[in-house]
């Protein structure tokens, strides 16, 4: 009888242990996925000092985690406050990683990890129709990451139309396809993935719509704009182009 008390005792213990943890998941920029288990209790910043140890990222002033509440509205992550306190989903949690003040100038990041994950997330943002730009800059933007991705152009490698294999942008034509693989066959020869990686977003901190996170909303007359932070300031979209803007 004492063994079996111990038993449900142990069992109950465990039953128990268990309810106070959950199950997280954080998709990272790259698209990979870290699993963990968390204290029901855990605060933001507890699971946040999980990946940027997983990661080893030292520059976490730049990033954050974001989440989707049942009803699709995207919300970031407190680290002062319970994780479980803030979702409004039962576990396991789905969460990403994702940038969340972009550098004014990405030259002065020091971490080169830091630099790569900045151009995964500006990268994100041009797929994703958040990084606005003319024709001839979004050519230059995707070559140079044709150029981080493969490397130089090789004829046995890269036959004709291989620049349709990627996904830069939310839709694009045949003929920027052909500039951009212009561009990485003349102008970026020798360039490394580091060099490549830094250059597009010294040309991405260029565009008016760097580092911007769009919310929709109406002007007076009742057309369509976009209201943004971004890192120099609070700026008026329509179409892609900037029609106010307010310095910090």
């Amino acid at each position: 009888r004492n063994q079996s008390c111990a038993c449900v005792r142990l069992m109950s213990s465990s039953v128990r242990s268990l309810d106070r943890e959950c199950n997280c998941t954080v998709r990272l920029l790259d698209d990979s996925e870290y699993t963990c288990t968390i204290q029901r209790d855990a605060k933001g910043q507890y699971l946040f000092d999980l990946i940027c140890h997983h990661l080893n990222l030292l520059e976490k002033d730049y990033f954050g985690i974001r989440y989707v509440d049942p009803d699709k509205q995207r919300h970031w992550l407190e680290f002062t406050k319970s994780i479980t306190k803030q979702m409004k989903s039962q576990p396991p949690f789905t969460m990403c990683l994702r940038v969340k003040f972009y550098p004014p100038d990405p030259a002065v990041l020091k971490e080169e990890i830091t630099r790569y994950l900045v151009f995964l997330q500006v990268k994100r943002d041009l797929y994703h129709g958040r990084l606005l730009c003319k024709t001839s800059d979004a050519a230059l933007l995707a070559a140079y990451i044709l150029q981080a991705e493969i490397g130089d152009y090789d004829p046995g490698k890269h036959p004709e139309g291989y620049c349709s294999k990627f996904q830069f942008f939310p839709k694009h034509s045949e003929k920027l396809e052909r500039r951009i693989a212009e561009i990485h066959k003349t102008e970026l020869i020798a360039q490394s993935p580091e060099t490549s990686e830094l250059n597009f977003l010294q040309k991405a901190q260029m565009l008016e719509t760097y580092g911007v996170d769009p919310h929709p909303c109406k002007d007076v007359s009742g057309n369509p704009a976009f209201l943004a932070f971004t890192p120099l300031g609070f700026t008026v979209l329509q179409g892609n182009r900037r029609i106010h803007f307010l310095k910090w």
